[in-house]
């Protein structure tokens, strides 16, 4: 189900934009959902909208849906989506910015490996407008860092648990990208020839704390005879995959195996959010993404916890946080990468 607002709780407006050369379009591609927001100068956010990540069809399917969510997010904020300053996309996934294509995305309508022009093939649906490319994570975080919970310091590691789990991070007041794909904690190896990830690689983080592999690991314990509750919440849900209010739900009413599976993902995070302190000494950490925004609430000392014994230096800890742009940050972020001036 489409779900399109013009307000939300980060400054949504309350009319139609006098001056549409300074409104810029944002989206999130997420392996569950599309989020789309159009955003003025100052990153106040005039439209918004919501929609289901196609479960297959790979990339052409995934444009058309994006140019969907943007429309809707676009007719809230009371412009045309060709009338948009620019455009960004945050994608999960290898991203190429120079060139406007995405590869190797495991957890988006059935993936495909190959560089696919994404870019090009959007700004062709809004009339030929500028469109910006960036790993969904990385914008994420950078709004967070300008408009959110990284906004008081100068260096910030973001994690998004959701579907996978990605990172990002801001240096010395600078988005750190490597060259390109920097900040990808999620294949951080935490255990040398652990679980299969969805990378195809043994014992990453994600094959633990992501959404897609803690599912995979839920139905081959329930195939084997494991009670839980989870898939019953999600038939009740009418859902198709266990999205993070089922796992909250199964987690209030202490399903065992729910619980296992969290308080495993959570020691994995522990190890690889405490090896990047180690290394990188950031002084605050991010949680965010749709598992992170629902879960962290009631496990940020959890996560504190499971970092403590992996820590060499435990008398400067860094901050711990909640992505406070909740689930619009990767879409903001997307926006202020197509060029608002912040």
């Amino acid at each position: 189900m489409a779900e399109a607002s013009a307000k939300n709780g980060h400054g949504a407006g309350n009319g139609t934009p006098t001056d549409k050369a300074r409104i810029w379009g944002g989206i999130d591609l997420g392996g569950t959902k599309i989020e789309a927001v159009v955003v003025d100068a100052r990153g106040e956010v005039l439209g918004r909208a919501r929609h289901p990540t196609p479960a297959a069809g790979g990339p052409g399917e995934v444009v058309k849906e994006l140019y969907g969510t943007l429309g809707e997010a676009a007719q809230a904020a009371g412009v045309e989506p060709a009338k948009l300053a620019g455009v960004g996309v945050g994608a999960p996934g290898s991203v190429d910015a120079n060139s406007g294509t995405l590869a190797h995305t495991s957890n988006v309508a059935g993936g495909w490996d190959a560089p696919y022009p994404l870019a090009s093939d959007l700004r062709d649906l809004v009339g030929g407008g500028k469109v910006a490319l960036g790993n969904d994570v990385q914008v994420a975080v950078a709004a967070e860092y300008k408009l959110g919970a990284g906004r008081n310091y100068r260096s910030v590691l973001g994690v998004w648990w959701g579907t996978g789990v990605g990172g990002g991070l801001v240096l010395n007041g600078v988005p750190w990208r490597g060259q390109g794909s920097a900040g990808e904690i999620g294949h951080m190896v935490v255990k040398p020839d652990g679980a299969r990830c969805g990378c195809g690689r043994r014992g990453c983080l994600e094959a633990y704390a992501g959404r897609a592999c803690m599912e995979r690991k839920a139905r081959a314990e329930a195939k084997r005879g494991e009670k839980t509750l989870l898939f019953d919440i999600m038939r009740e849900k009418k859902r198709t995959r266990l999205s993070s209010s089922v796992w909250a739900r199964a987690l209030k009413e202490k399903d065992p195996l729910a619980t296992w599976l969290i308080e495993r993902a959570i020691g994995m995070m522990g190890v690889a959010i405490a090896s990047v302190i180690n290394l990188l000494d950031v002084e605050a950490v991010v949680i965010g993404g749709g598992l992170g925004s629902r879960l962290a609430p009631m496990y940020l000392g959890a996560i504190e916890d499971a970092m403590r014994p992996h820590l060499f230096t435990t008398e400067r800890k860094p901050a711990m946080h909640i992505a406070e742009l909740g689930d619009l940050s990767g879409a903001i972020g997307a926006a202020l990468l197509a060029g608002p001036p912040m």
